[in-house]
Protein backbone atom coordinates (compact mmCIF):
# COMPACT_ATOMS: atom_id res chain seq x y z
CA UNK A 1 0.00 0.00 0.00
CA UNK A 2 1.12 3.84 -0.68
CA UNK A 3 1.12 6.35 1.88
CA UNK A 4 1.42 9.96 0.56
CA UNK A 5 4.27 13.05 1.39
CA UNK A 6 3.64 16.05 0.20
CA UNK A 7 4.02 20.16 0.09
CA UNK A 8 1.51 22.79 -1.00
CA UNK A 9 2.14 24.55 -4.35
CA UNK A 10 -1.59 26.45 -4.64
CA UNK A 11 -4.96 26.33 -2.75
CA UNK A 12 -8.15 26.91 -4.35
CA UNK A 13 -9.58 25.96 -0.88
CA UNK A 14 -12.49 27.44 0.18
CA UNK A 15 -12.18 29.70 3.42
CA UNK A 16 -14.45 27.68 5.42
CA UNK A 17 -12.79 24.43 4.74
CA UNK A 18 -9.03 26.49 5.07
CA UNK A 19 -8.51 24.57 8.73
CA UNK A 20 -9.41 21.00 8.20
CA UNK A 21 -7.46 21.02 4.87
CA UNK A 22 -4.39 22.74 6.54
CA UNK A 23 -4.84 20.53 9.59
CA UNK A 24 -4.91 17.10 7.32
CA UNK A 25 -2.10 18.56 5.10
CA UNK A 26 0.04 18.74 8.19
CA UNK A 27 -0.77 15.54 9.59
CA UNK A 28 -0.77 13.56 6.13
CA UNK A 29 1.18 15.34 3.80
CA UNK A 30 -1.44 16.35 1.31
CA UNK A 31 -0.61 18.17 -1.48
CA UNK A 32 -2.70 21.29 -2.70
CA UNK A 33 -4.56 21.88 -6.11
CA UNK A 34 -3.86 22.94 -9.24
CA UNK A 35 -5.35 24.75 -11.94
CA UNK A 36 -7.08 23.49 -15.02
CA UNK A 37 -4.88 21.59 -17.46
CA UNK A 38 -4.96 21.80 -21.42
CA UNK A 39 -8.22 21.25 -23.34
CA UNK A 40 -9.36 17.31 -23.74
CA UNK A 41 -9.05 15.67 -26.72
CA UNK A 42 -12.16 14.01 -25.67
CA UNK A 43 -14.69 15.98 -23.08
CA UNK A 44 -14.97 13.18 -20.63
CA UNK A 45 -16.13 15.42 -18.27
CA UNK A 46 -18.96 16.26 -19.69
CA UNK A 47 -19.76 12.39 -19.38
CA UNK A 48 -19.56 12.86 -15.67
CA UNK A 49 -23.41 12.89 -14.59
CA UNK A 50 -23.79 9.96 -17.23
CA UNK A 51 -21.03 8.19 -15.23
CA UNK A 52 -22.39 9.20 -11.71
CA UNK A 53 -26.12 8.24 -12.39
CA UNK A 54 -24.71 4.40 -13.60
CA UNK A 55 -22.76 4.30 -9.89
CA UNK A 56 -25.85 6.19 -8.01
CA UNK A 57 -27.89 3.02 -9.71
CA UNK A 58 -25.78 -0.06 -8.93
CA UNK A 59 -24.37 1.06 -5.22
CA UNK A 60 -26.70 -0.89 -3.61
CA UNK A 61 -24.87 -4.14 -4.64
CA UNK A 62 -20.95 -2.49 -5.07
CA UNK A 63 -22.22 -1.52 -1.22
CA UNK A 64 -22.74 -5.31 -0.63
CA UNK A 65 -19.88 -6.76 -2.37
CA UNK A 66 -17.92 -4.59 -0.32
CA UNK A 67 -19.04 -6.20 2.84
CA UNK A 68 -19.05 -9.55 1.81
CA UNK A 69 -15.36 -9.08 0.48
CA UNK A 70 -14.49 -7.08 3.65
CA UNK A 71 -16.11 -9.87 5.95
CA UNK A 72 -14.36 -12.40 4.39
CA UNK A 73 -10.44 -11.56 3.56
CA UNK A 74 -7.90 -14.02 2.53
CA UNK A 75 -4.53 -13.27 2.75
CA UNK A 76 -1.50 -14.01 -0.45
CA UNK A 77 -1.96 -16.58 -2.73
CA UNK A 78 -4.85 -18.15 -0.53
CA UNK A 79 -7.48 -15.93 -2.11
CA UNK A 80 -9.23 -18.37 -3.37
CA UNK A 81 -12.55 -17.68 -2.16
CA UNK A 82 -12.15 -13.82 -3.46
CA UNK A 83 -11.01 -14.47 -6.40
CA UNK A 84 -13.58 -16.90 -7.57
CA UNK A 85 -15.99 -13.88 -6.46
CA UNK A 86 -14.54 -11.17 -8.49
CA UNK A 87 -14.40 -13.34 -11.52
CA UNK A 88 -18.10 -14.21 -11.03
CA UNK A 89 -18.88 -10.64 -11.41
CA UNK A 90 -17.03 -10.21 -14.62
CA UNK A 91 -18.55 -12.88 -16.27
CA UNK A 92 -21.68 -11.79 -15.51
CA UNK A 93 -20.97 -8.33 -17.50
CA UNK A 94 -19.67 -10.01 -20.49
CA UNK A 95 -15.82 -10.41 -19.65
CA UNK A 96 -13.52 -12.73 -20.84
CA UNK A 97 -12.17 -14.37 -17.34
CA UNK A 98 -8.82 -16.67 -16.63
CA UNK A 99 -8.45 -17.58 -13.26
CA UNK A 100 -5.37 -19.17 -11.37
CA UNK A 101 -2.96 -16.57 -13.54
CA UNK A 102 0.18 -16.64 -11.09
CA UNK A 103 -1.44 -18.81 -8.99
CA UNK A 104 -4.53 -16.87 -7.72
CA UNK A 105 -4.83 -14.06 -9.88
CA UNK A 106 -7.31 -13.16 -12.64
CA UNK A 107 -7.32 -11.68 -15.75
CA UNK A 108 -10.30 -10.34 -17.27
CA UNK A 109 -11.02 -9.15 -20.89
CA UNK A 110 -12.92 -7.11 -23.16
CA UNK A 111 -12.55 -6.27 -26.56
CA UNK A 112 -14.75 -3.18 -28.10
CA UNK A 113 -13.84 -2.53 -31.03
CA UNK A 114 -9.78 -0.79 -32.28
CA UNK A 115 -7.81 0.79 -29.90
CA UNK A 116 -5.45 0.89 -27.26
CA UNK A 117 -5.38 -1.72 -24.73
CA UNK A 118 -5.72 -0.06 -21.02
CA UNK A 119 -5.25 -2.41 -18.07
CA UNK A 120 -6.16 -1.86 -14.41
CA UNK A 121 -5.55 -3.31 -11.60
CA UNK A 122 -7.14 -3.95 -8.06
CA UNK A 123 -4.95 -6.34 -5.25
CA UNK A 124 -6.89 -9.29 -3.98
CA UNK A 125 -5.07 -9.80 -0.47
CA UNK A 126 -5.63 -9.22 3.05
CA UNK A 127 -3.36 -8.42 5.85
CA UNK A 128 -2.26 -10.99 8.78
CA UNK A 129 -3.80 -8.89 11.72
CA UNK A 130 -7.10 -8.67 14.08
CA UNK A 131 -9.52 -6.36 13.05
CA UNK A 132 -10.52 -3.61 15.93
CA UNK A 133 -13.03 -1.03 13.87
CA UNK A 134 -16.13 -2.06 15.66
CA UNK A 135 -18.20 -2.18 12.06
CA UNK A 136 -20.82 -4.71 11.73
CA UNK A 137 -19.26 -6.38 8.94
CA UNK A 138 -15.95 -6.14 10.54
CA UNK A 139 -13.55 -9.76 9.85
CA UNK A 140 -13.25 -12.55 12.36
CA UNK A 141 -11.80 -14.60 9.64
CA UNK A 142 -8.39 -16.46 10.08
CA UNK A 143 -5.95 -17.82 7.93
CA UNK A 144 -2.62 -19.81 8.13
CA UNK A 145 0.99 -17.15 7.81
CA UNK A 146 3.96 -18.48 8.52
CA UNK A 147 2.85 -22.11 9.85
CA UNK A 148 0.51 -20.54 12.35
CA UNK A 149 -3.05 -19.32 12.22
CA UNK A 150 -3.73 -15.54 12.41
CA UNK A 151 -6.60 -13.13 12.34
CA UNK A 152 -6.71 -11.62 8.76
CA UNK A 153 -8.42 -8.51 7.98
CA UNK A 154 -8.79 -5.78 5.01
CA UNK A 155 -6.89 -3.46 7.15
CA UNK A 156 -5.11 -1.89 4.04
CA UNK A 157 -7.81 -1.08 1.87
CA UNK A 158 -8.19 -3.75 -0.63
CA UNK A 159 -11.78 -4.56 -0.21
CA UNK A 160 -12.39 -0.80 -1.38
CA UNK A 161 -10.29 -1.26 -4.37
CA UNK A 162 -12.35 -4.07 -5.68
CA UNK A 163 -15.72 -2.63 -4.93
CA UNK A 164 -14.04 0.17 -7.19
CA UNK A 165 -12.46 -2.41 -9.53
CA UNK A 166 -15.63 -4.06 -10.39
CA UNK A 167 -17.86 -0.66 -10.36
CA UNK A 168 -15.76 0.72 -12.95
CA UNK A 169 -15.69 -2.49 -15.33
CA UNK A 170 -19.69 -1.97 -15.06
CA UNK A 171 -19.78 1.64 -15.67
CA UNK A 172 -17.83 1.58 -18.49
CA UNK A 173 -19.43 -0.86 -20.26
CA UNK A 174 -22.41 0.59 -19.75
CA UNK A 175 -20.96 3.52 -21.96
CA UNK A 176 -19.22 1.16 -24.14
CA UNK A 177 -20.40 3.58 -26.72
CA UNK A 178 -18.16 6.24 -25.93
CA UNK A 179 -14.72 4.61 -26.36
CA UNK A 180 -12.94 1.71 -27.94
CA UNK A 181 -10.43 -0.65 -27.72
CA UNK A 182 -9.58 -4.14 -24.86
CA UNK A 183 -10.13 -3.54 -21.20
CA UNK A 184 -7.58 -6.24 -19.21
CA UNK A 185 -9.16 -5.88 -16.08
CA UNK A 186 -6.29 -7.49 -13.44
CA UNK A 187 -7.03 -9.31 -9.80
CA UNK A 188 -3.74 -9.85 -8.53
CA UNK A 189 -2.62 -11.54 -5.72
CA UNK A 190 0.24 -11.11 -3.08
CA UNK A 191 0.96 -7.30 -2.87
CA UNK A 192 1.21 -7.38 0.65
CA UNK A 193 4.15 -10.10 0.91
CA UNK A 194 5.27 -9.04 -2.79
CA UNK A 195 5.33 -11.27 -5.71
CA UNK A 196 1.62 -11.28 -6.84
CA UNK A 197 2.34 -9.17 -10.15
CA UNK A 198 6.10 -10.61 -10.93
CA UNK A 199 3.97 -14.56 -10.69
CA UNK A 200 1.69 -12.75 -12.68
CA UNK A 201 3.99 -11.54 -15.41
CA UNK A 202 5.96 -14.94 -15.32
CA UNK A 203 2.65 -16.73 -16.13
CA UNK A 204 2.50 -15.20 -19.39
CA UNK A 205 0.05 -11.82 -18.03
CA UNK A 206 1.75 -9.85 -20.91
CA UNK A 207 2.06 -12.97 -23.49
CA UNK A 208 -1.80 -14.70 -23.08
CA UNK A 209 -3.84 -12.10 -23.41
CA UNK A 210 -3.00 -10.36 -26.27
CA UNK A 211 -0.12 -8.45 -25.77
CA UNK A 212 1.35 -5.85 -23.23
CA UNK A 213 -1.44 -3.16 -22.47
CA UNK A 214 -0.85 0.46 -24.17
CA UNK A 215 -1.40 1.84 -20.28
CA UNK A 216 -2.14 0.69 -17.19
CA UNK A 217 -3.76 2.09 -14.38
CA UNK A 218 -4.13 1.43 -10.43
CA UNK A 219 -5.48 3.30 -7.34
CA UNK A 220 -5.08 3.04 -3.10
CA UNK A 221 -7.42 4.53 -0.55
CA UNK A 222 -5.79 6.28 2.39
CA UNK A 223 -6.06 8.37 5.50
CA UNK A 224 -7.23 11.71 3.83
CA UNK A 225 -10.77 13.13 3.69
CA UNK A 226 -12.87 10.49 1.86
CA UNK A 227 -13.54 11.66 -1.76
CA UNK A 228 -10.60 13.52 -2.03
CA UNK A 229 -8.36 12.36 -4.93
CA UNK A 230 -4.13 12.92 -5.07
CA UNK A 231 -1.94 12.15 -7.99
CA UNK A 232 1.75 12.93 -9.16
CA UNK A 233 4.06 12.06 -12.08
CA UNK A 234 7.15 10.25 -11.12
CA UNK A 235 8.38 8.25 -8.66
CA UNK A 236 5.31 7.94 -6.19
CA UNK A 237 6.09 5.09 -3.71
CA UNK A 238 9.52 3.75 -2.18
CA UNK A 239 11.21 0.35 -2.29
CA UNK A 240 10.92 -2.28 -0.19
CA UNK A 241 14.01 -4.78 0.90
CA UNK A 242 13.43 -7.29 3.96
CA UNK A 243 15.90 -7.20 6.62
CA UNK A 244 16.67 -10.88 8.32
CA UNK A 245 19.75 -11.36 9.93
CA UNK A 246 20.83 -13.77 13.11
CA UNK A 247 23.37 -13.04 15.78
CA UNK A 248 25.37 -16.27 17.16
CA UNK A 249 26.62 -16.06 20.50
CA UNK A 250 27.52 -18.75 22.69
CA UNK A 251 24.72 -19.65 25.82
CA UNK A 252 24.97 -19.53 29.45
CA UNK A 253 23.41 -18.53 32.41
CA UNK A 254 22.11 -15.00 32.84
CA UNK A 255 24.51 -14.67 36.04
CA UNK A 256 27.60 -15.38 33.97
CA UNK A 257 27.84 -13.33 30.97
CA UNK A 258 31.75 -13.61 30.99
CA UNK A 259 31.60 -17.04 29.82
CA UNK A 260 29.01 -16.71 27.19
CA UNK A 261 28.80 -14.44 23.89
CA UNK A 262 25.23 -12.39 24.58
CA UNK A 263 23.86 -12.20 21.00
CA UNK A 264 20.81 -10.02 22.56
CA UNK A 265 23.66 -7.12 22.89
CA UNK A 266 24.77 -7.50 19.64
CA UNK A 267 21.07 -7.14 18.11
CA UNK A 268 21.10 -4.40 20.56
CA UNK A 269 24.06 -2.62 19.65
CA UNK A 270 23.04 -3.10 15.54
CA UNK A 271 19.89 -1.44 16.22
CA UNK A 272 21.41 1.43 17.14
CA UNK A 273 24.29 1.45 15.46
CA UNK A 274 22.92 1.20 11.66
CA UNK A 275 21.23 4.55 12.50
CA UNK A 276 24.64 6.09 11.40
CA UNK A 277 24.36 5.04 8.38
CA UNK A 278 20.95 7.01 7.91
CA UNK A 279 22.39 9.88 9.97
CA UNK A 280 26.30 9.96 8.46
CA UNK A 281 26.80 8.09 5.29
CA UNK A 282 23.63 8.62 2.64
CA UNK A 283 22.67 12.44 1.09
CA UNK A 284 21.17 13.94 4.01
CA UNK A 285 18.50 14.91 1.50
CA UNK A 286 17.45 11.92 0.14
CA UNK A 287 14.61 9.19 1.64
CA UNK A 288 16.23 6.21 3.54
CA UNK A 289 14.68 4.00 6.45
CA UNK A 290 16.01 1.05 8.26
CA UNK A 291 13.74 -0.21 10.89
CA UNK A 292 13.63 -2.85 12.79
CA UNK A 293 10.27 -4.84 13.51
CA UNK A 294 11.08 -8.07 15.28
CA UNK A 295 13.43 -9.13 17.95
CA UNK A 296 13.16 -13.07 19.05
CA UNK A 297 15.75 -14.07 21.58
CA UNK A 298 15.79 -16.29 24.20
CA UNK A 299 13.33 -18.58 26.57
CA UNK A 300 14.11 -17.14 30.04
CA UNK A 301 15.46 -14.19 31.05
CA UNK A 302 17.96 -15.88 33.54
CA UNK A 303 19.37 -17.46 29.99
CA UNK A 304 21.50 -15.76 27.55
CA UNK A 305 20.54 -17.26 24.47
CA UNK A 306 23.02 -18.73 21.85
CA UNK A 307 21.31 -16.69 19.27
CA UNK A 308 19.38 -13.71 18.43
CA UNK A 309 17.06 -12.77 15.15
CA UNK A 310 16.21 -9.05 13.92
CA UNK A 311 13.97 -8.67 10.65
CA UNK A 312 12.90 -5.58 9.66
CA UNK A 313 12.60 -3.42 6.31
CA UNK A 314 14.69 -0.80 4.20
CA UNK A 315 12.77 1.71 2.39
CA UNK A 316 14.26 4.25 -0.15
CA UNK A 317 13.38 6.19 -3.53
CA UNK A 318 16.41 5.57 -5.74
CA UNK A 319 19.39 2.80 -6.65
CA UNK A 320 22.22 4.90 -5.31
CA UNK A 321 20.53 5.48 -1.65
CA UNK A 322 19.50 1.88 -1.64
CA UNK A 323 22.58 -0.05 -2.67
CA UNK A 324 24.67 2.51 0.21
CA UNK A 325 22.00 1.55 2.92
CA UNK A 326 22.09 -2.33 2.06
CA UNK A 327 25.72 -2.13 2.07
CA UNK A 328 25.88 -0.19 5.41
CA UNK A 329 23.94 -2.83 7.06
CA UNK A 330 26.02 -5.45 5.90
CA UNK A 331 29.17 -4.17 6.78
CA UNK A 332 27.02 -2.94 10.81
CA UNK A 333 25.72 -6.05 11.62
CA UNK A 334 29.21 -7.62 10.78
CA UNK A 335 31.08 -5.17 12.83
CA UNK A 336 28.79 -5.45 16.04
CA UNK A 337 29.53 -9.26 15.91
CA UNK A 338 33.61 -8.66 15.34
CA UNK A 339 33.41 -6.13 18.02
CA UNK A 340 31.87 -9.31 20.35
CA UNK A 341 34.09 -11.74 19.34
CA UNK A 342 31.17 -13.60 18.19
CA UNK A 343 30.85 -15.52 15.39
CA UNK A 344 30.01 -13.73 11.81
CA UNK A 345 26.32 -12.86 11.50
CA UNK A 346 23.83 -14.75 9.19
CA UNK A 347 22.66 -11.34 6.94
CA UNK A 348 19.64 -11.94 4.52
CA UNK A 349 18.75 -8.77 2.65
CA UNK A 350 15.95 -9.97 -0.02
CA UNK A 351 15.12 -7.21 -2.44
CA UNK A 352 11.06 -6.65 -2.52
CA UNK A 353 9.27 -3.91 -4.46
CA UNK A 354 10.72 -1.38 -6.66
CA UNK A 355 9.42 2.22 -6.54
CA UNK A 356 6.85 2.68 -8.64
CA UNK A 357 7.37 5.20 -11.00
CA UNK A 358 4.44 7.11 -12.87
CA UNK A 359 4.53 7.91 -16.57
CA UNK A 360 4.85 11.84 -17.08
CA UNK A 361 3.31 12.15 -20.12
CA UNK A 362 -0.06 9.84 -19.03
CA UNK A 363 -0.21 11.37 -15.45
CA UNK A 364 -0.11 14.79 -16.05
CA UNK A 365 -2.80 14.06 -19.11
CA UNK A 366 -4.98 12.00 -16.03
CA UNK A 367 -4.09 14.93 -13.25
CA UNK A 368 -5.35 17.21 -15.67
CA UNK A 369 -8.95 15.82 -16.06
CA UNK A 370 -8.79 14.91 -12.42
CA UNK A 371 -8.71 18.63 -11.96
CA UNK A 372 -11.43 19.64 -14.21
CA UNK A 373 -13.62 16.13 -13.29
CA UNK A 374 -13.25 16.96 -9.53
CA UNK A 375 -12.90 20.64 -9.19
CA UNK A 376 -11.72 21.26 -5.51
CA UNK A 377 -10.91 17.77 -4.93
CA UNK A 378 -7.99 16.78 -7.44
CA UNK A 379 -4.64 17.43 -5.84
CA UNK A 380 -1.02 17.04 -6.70
CA UNK A 381 1.49 15.71 -4.56
CA UNK A 382 5.23 17.18 -4.59
CA UNK A 383 6.57 14.28 -2.89
CA UNK A 384 6.46 10.51 -3.08
CA UNK A 385 4.78 8.06 -0.55
CA UNK A 386 7.19 6.16 2.04
CA UNK A 387 5.23 3.00 1.35
CA UNK A 388 5.82 0.62 -1.51
CA UNK A 389 3.62 -1.33 -3.79
CA UNK A 390 4.48 -4.05 -6.35
CA UNK A 391 2.75 -2.00 -8.98
CA UNK A 392 6.10 -1.37 -9.97
CA UNK A 393 6.46 -4.70 -11.36
CA UNK A 394 4.33 -3.84 -14.49
CA UNK A 395 5.93 -0.33 -14.54
CA UNK A 396 9.47 -2.29 -14.76
CA UNK A 397 7.99 -4.43 -17.65
CA UNK A 398 7.70 -1.20 -20.14
CA UNK A 399 3.66 -0.41 -19.69
CA UNK A 400 3.19 2.74 -19.26
CA UNK A 401 1.07 3.64 -15.85
CA UNK A 402 -0.54 5.63 -13.29
CA UNK A 403 -1.02 5.50 -10.10
CA UNK A 404 -3.21 7.36 -7.80
CA UNK A 405 -4.91 7.96 -4.60
CA UNK A 406 -7.77 8.44 -3.02
CA UNK A 407 -9.03 9.86 0.57
CA UNK A 408 -11.29 7.11 2.42
CA UNK A 409 -11.90 8.77 5.72
CA UNK A 410 -14.88 10.83 7.27
CA UNK A 411 -14.00 14.25 7.50
CA UNK A 412 -15.98 14.35 10.81
CA UNK A 413 -13.97 11.61 12.19
CA UNK A 414 -10.36 13.43 10.92
CA UNK A 415 -11.32 16.46 12.47
CA UNK A 416 -12.40 14.81 15.71
CA UNK A 417 -8.96 12.48 16.28
CA UNK A 418 -7.04 15.73 15.32
CA UNK A 419 -8.79 17.98 18.05
CA UNK A 420 -8.12 15.18 20.63
CA UNK A 421 -4.54 15.33 19.28
CA UNK A 422 -4.33 11.93 17.97
CA UNK A 423 -3.33 10.23 14.80
CA UNK A 424 -6.17 8.73 12.18
CA UNK A 425 -6.43 5.41 11.76
CA UNK A 426 -4.10 4.80 8.34
CA UNK A 427 -3.68 1.85 6.67
CA UNK A 428 -2.36 -0.95 8.45
CA UNK A 429 -3.69 -0.22 12.07
CA UNK A 430 -6.18 -2.51 13.19
CA UNK A 431 -8.78 0.74 13.81
CA UNK A 432 -8.48 1.60 9.49
CA UNK A 433 -12.10 2.03 8.66
CA UNK A 434 -12.87 3.54 5.27
CA UNK A 435 -16.12 5.44 4.67
CA UNK A 436 -17.65 2.86 2.03
CA UNK A 437 -19.45 6.33 0.52
CA UNK A 438 -18.46 8.39 -1.10
CA UNK A 439 -15.30 6.66 -0.94
CA UNK A 440 -15.74 3.80 -3.50
CA UNK A 441 -18.20 6.21 -5.66
CA UNK A 442 -15.59 8.64 -6.38
CA UNK A 443 -13.09 5.74 -7.15
CA UNK A 444 -15.43 4.37 -9.55
CA UNK A 445 -16.29 7.43 -11.47
CA UNK A 446 -12.73 8.40 -11.42
CA UNK A 447 -11.24 5.28 -12.43
CA UNK A 448 -14.17 5.36 -15.10
CA UNK A 449 -13.21 8.78 -16.37
CA UNK A 450 -9.87 8.51 -16.41
CA UNK A 451 -9.90 5.35 -18.63
CA UNK A 452 -12.19 6.44 -21.11
CA UNK A 453 -9.95 9.74 -20.88
CA UNK A 454 -7.27 7.36 -22.85
CA UNK A 455 -9.82 5.06 -25.46
CA UNK A 456 -12.34 7.54 -26.57
CA UNK A 457 -12.32 9.32 -29.95
CA UNK A 458 -9.19 11.59 -30.31
CA UNK A 459 -7.52 10.17 -27.17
Amino acid sequence: MTTWEGEPRRRRIAASGMALGAAVGAVFGLATMLGAGPALALDVVKLKPAVAAEVNADWPHLFELYKDIHSHPELGFQEHRTAARLAAEMRALGFTVTEGVGRTGIVAIYHNGPGPMVMVRTELDALPMKELTGLPYASDAKQIYRGAETFVAHSCGHDSHMAIWVGTAKALLSMKAKWSGTLMFVGQPAEEQVGGAKGMIDDGLFTRFGGKPNYAFALHVGPAPAGELYWKAGVISSTDDDLDITFLGRGGHGSRPDVTIDPVLEAAHFIVDVQSVISREKDPTAFGVVTVGGIKAGSAGNIIPASAVLTGTIRTYDDTVRLKILEGVRRTAAGVAEMAGAPAPQVDLALGDYAVVNDETLTLKTGHLLDEAFPGHSHEEMKPGTASEDFSEFVRAGVPATYFNLGAIDPAMIAADMAKGVPVPANHSPYFAPQPEPTIKTGVEAMTLVVMNVMGPGA
